[in-house]
This record gives C-alpha cells, sequence and structure tokens, in this order.
C-alpha cells in the first residue's frame, strides 16, 4: 500500500466491511509510537439524541396533552 500525492490511501474492502468503515464514517487517527491507528469513535447516536433534547422542554404538558397537540384536527 503506498501514499498518494494527496496523502491519502486506500483502506481494502474486507477491512472497511469488517469493522464497518462506510463512506462518511467518522474515524479517529492516533500516533502511538511509530505506528498509526486508525479508530472509529464509540458512539451511541440514540444517547447523544436525548442527551441533547433532555431539559429542552418548556411547559408541564403530560404526554396525552403532547400527544393531543400533535394529532391532526381535521
Amino acid at each position: 500500500m503506498k501514499i498518494d500525492t494527496n496523502g491519502q490511501i486506500a483502506i481494502p474492502p474486507d477491512i472497511r466491511e469488517q469493522l464497518g468503515l462506510f463512506p462518511g464514517t467518522d474515524i479517529q487517527l492516533e500516533v502511538v509510537g511509530d505506528t498509526l491507528q486508525i479508530r472509529k469513535p464509540i458512539s451511541d447516536r440514540g444517547t447523544q439524541i436525548i442527551a441533547t433534547m433532555r431539559g429542552k422542554a418548556t411547559g408541564n404538558l403530560s404526554t396525552d396533552e403532547i400527544m393531543q397537540l400533535t394529532r391532526d384536527r381535521s
């Protein structure tokens, strides 16, 4: 494997598939001694979304009241 003129390398398809590295996947690069490590960040998208939303609600509506507001009134 060689680095191209843009400083890029191609990760072989079997390795990408094994690690779940799809187009657009975030990765982390870390130098350890004379080794370059490529890692997928540990991510729990659902937990991140909930953490972002937690505490954002304004008002004291019950779940039933919220459901009623979101239903079509026609």
